[in-house]
């Protein structure tokens, strides 16, 4: 009885001392995305040979949104493969905010998104090179991220609370299953099972970045966060984790084996880059 009281405790007093970070950050974003949503879809469909620099820029702000832009774009044929994918490979979703819930992850914050920043340019390019002329038929798209609930609002305080509280309760739920796991089996036997010290591991984390939510990001943040997962391993799950982008993508663009193509050469590239990082 001891253990699951002191599993509750600290994961009460662990995930309490984020809240302060979590809803900063989470204000900072929801400003972000209310006042400059509008530029940002104006500057990606502007922009053509730039186009994966300024998808890999934008994708590396944790939220949504861009991953949900990027693919109503690219199913109306306005940006290219290139710019989707590296929109998608940037993303982090919230694996940035939980980091930054825990001081003295500086570095390798900076560190994640460089890495992802230059596996989303080289990724978009190659892309645009090798599949030029694959853009589907331009389309009436709607704004499907409202769906979401992101943007049903007229300020940024409300929203910012309800995404750290959402954000607050995975974190709740993962660390306290986390912790309990460690308690009783002890984190040399998680690492074994997830592969740990084997180049095969970001082959796992790939397919676990593929869960649709927030959910795949806050449980690689906090595996890599406990030792679980190598550097390589967590930035080949949050490569493949593009929030609701993929979602989306199947839901407006008809043509499915496309979207099976580019789900695949997400997964590809994704523990191709973890298995270079790995060596």
């Amino acid at each position: 009885m001891n253990i699951f009281s002191d599993v509750l405790l600290d994961t009460i007093l662990d995930s309490v001392r984020m809240l302060p970070f979590l809803f900063a950050a989470f204000l900072l974003l929801e400003a972000l995305e209310h006042y400059s949503t509008e530029f940002v879809n104006k500057t990606l469909s502007r922009l053509n040979k730039a186009g994966p620099i300024a998808g890999a820029l934008f994708g590396c702000v944790p939220q949504c949104g861009f991953s949900v832009m990027a693919t109503n774009l690219y199913s109306g044929g306005v940006v290219s493969l290139g710019t989707l994918l590296a929109v998608f490979l940037s993303t982090s979703d919230e694996a940035v905010i939980i980091l930054m819930g825990h001081p003295g992850n500086g570095a390798a914050i900076w560190q994640l998104l460089a890495v992802k920043f230059i596996i989303a340019l080289i990724a978009g390019y190659a892309s645009d090179f090798l599949f030029a002329g694959k853009l589907t038929s331009p389309k009436h798209i709607e704004d499907l991220c409202g769906r979401c609930g992101c943007h049903d609002h007229h300020g940024i305080l409300k929203p910012a609370l309800n995404h750290m509280l959402k954000l607050f309760v995975y974190i709740f739920a993962f660390s306290g299953v986390l912790n309990l796991l460690i308690a009783l089996t002890g984190m040399d036997a998680i690492s074994t099972f997830l592969l740990n010290g084997s180049i095969l591991q970001p082959f796992l984390t790939a397919v676990i970045g593929f869960i649709p939510n927030c959910a795949a990001s806050v449980l690689l943040t906090q595996l890599y966060l406990n030792g679980a997962l190598s550097f390589a391993a967590v930035i080949s799950g949050l490569c493949t984790n593009a929030g609701m982008g993929l979602i989306i993508l199947f839901k407006v663009n008809k043509n499915h084996r496309e979207n099976l193509s580019i789900a695949g050469l997400l997964y590809l590239t994704a523990a191709a880059a973890g298995i270079i990082l790995s060596i």
